[in-house]
């Protein structure tokens, strides 16, 4: 069955693969990701899944299951942006030192025929208080360029990282577990 990833996120490909999913195409959804005024962390996430879900469908030449994830990382209310500059990344890692912060994984997925099935997918990280040194060298590798939050668990950063609550994938861009289950929800099965 034809599936399409609306991402071009290099992670959340690599996430479907390692659980034997190939999608037939890789979409490029071109959407504004700014937050809604007084949005909080999980309504964005979720509200991106569905808006990627229906540019991906809109690029599609024929029918296929649209798989579309959006990653928020939030301290308290506040969404941390994808960090852009080495300043940006530093402010992340020092406002979530030492403290739990949350990601959020909204989910979207739309069946040939325009079902769709969305979900919010949570996980709790704690990172251990952060030297100073630890944040020179983390910021020196360039990891954290475009990371939400300024920082990605799969990498060096997995080192800062002594608990997690709940799903791993969904803390790296696509909750694995419960793509699979909306997409077997819908009717798709593996080739």
């Amino acid at each position: 069955m034809r599936l399409a990833l609306a991402s071009t996120s290099p992670r959340r490909l690599a996430l479907l693969r390692q659980a034997g999913i190939e999608p037939r195409q890789v979409l490029s959804p071109d959407v504004d990701e700014t937050p809604l005024k007084g949005e909080l962390p999980a309504d964005h996430a979720l509200r991106l899944a569905g808006v990627k879900a229906d540019a991906g469908r809109a690029q599609l030449a024929e029918p296929a299951f649209v798989v579309a994830a959006d990653t928020v990382v939030a301290c308290g209310r506040r969404i941390l942006p994808k960090a852009a500059t080495r300043a940006e990344a530093e402010a992340c890692l020092r406002l979530i030192s030492g403290r739990r912060h949350r990601v959020h994984g909204g989910l979207c997925v739309i069946a040939p025929d325009g079902r769709r099935r969305t979900r919010l997918v949570t996980t709790s990280v704690r990172i251990k208080r952060l030297t100073q040194d630890e944040i020179s060298f983390y910021l020196a590798s360039g990891e954290w360029e475009g990371k939400a939050g300024g920082y990605a668990i799969q990498g060096l950063a997995a080192t800062f990282v002594p608990s997690i609550n709940g799903s791993y994938t969904n803390v790296v861009g696509l909750p694995l577990a419960e793509t699979v289950a909306m997409l077997e929800g819908l009717g798709w099965s593996r080739p």
